[in-house]
């Protein structure tokens, strides 16, 4: 079973038009606090991320904030986290990936899909076996997953690729979705040496 104490939450700086997003945010971040898992996310104060980061610190959870200087410096961080203020996207994204033992995608723009995206690749290429668990609230990613088997059918991706990610459609499947997974190896102890 994987050991999950920190889960990184990849979402939107909107809420997004359908209701169930919100919904969706808020019931992750007390599901977390309520599991003992650390929220680690992007360190905003807006949309989807504030809303999981709210819910979290409602229900007593530990939560890390990563945010570049720009956005700090815009005034969007959540006041309430524990944050880490970086130089770069790219360091917030390392940075989060380095305190994480998995991922969690839900809706969001266009930095959710680098996000997303990113993280995939680094599975790919070898570099973590980190479970990558994508939310598909409302069908909201089926154009992801289209896009995946699509690639896969062109020989962009391996067929294994879509072993990369892992698609539930509520978040109750979440938690039990990462427990039912194995303990990911570490990069380099596995079939890719």
């Amino acid at each position: 079973m994987a050991v999950v104490r920190r889960l990184c939450v990849y979402c939107g700086s909107a809420t997004g038009t359908e209701e169930r997003y919100r919904q969706a945010a808020t019931a992750l971040g007390a599901r977390l606090a309520e599991a003992g898992i650390e929220l680690v996310y992007g360190g905003g104060r807006v949309g989807l991320m504030g809303l999981v980061a709210d819910a979290a610190l409602a229900r007593g959870g530990r939560v890390t904030g990563i945010i570049p200087t720009l956005l700090h410096d815009r005034e969007v961080a959540h006041p309430g986290v524990r944050l880490e203020i970086v130089a770069s996207m790219h360091e917030r994204k390392q940075r989060m990936f380095d305190l994480s033992d998995a991922f969690v995608v839900l809706p969001g723009g266009l930095g959710t899909l680098d996000e997303t995206i990113e993280i995939v690749t680094w599975r790919q290429l070898g570099l973590h076996e980190k479970p990558v668990v994508v939310v598909d609230i409302a069908g909201y990613w089926a154009p992801l997953r289209a896009l995946l088997d699509h690639a896969i059918a062109q020989g962009f991706a391996p067929p294994r690729a879509s072993s990369y990610f892992l698609f539930v459609t509520e978040i109750e499947d979440v938690l039990h979705a990462l427990a039912a997974l194995p303990e990911p190896q570490k990069a380099g102890d596995s079939r890719l040496t």
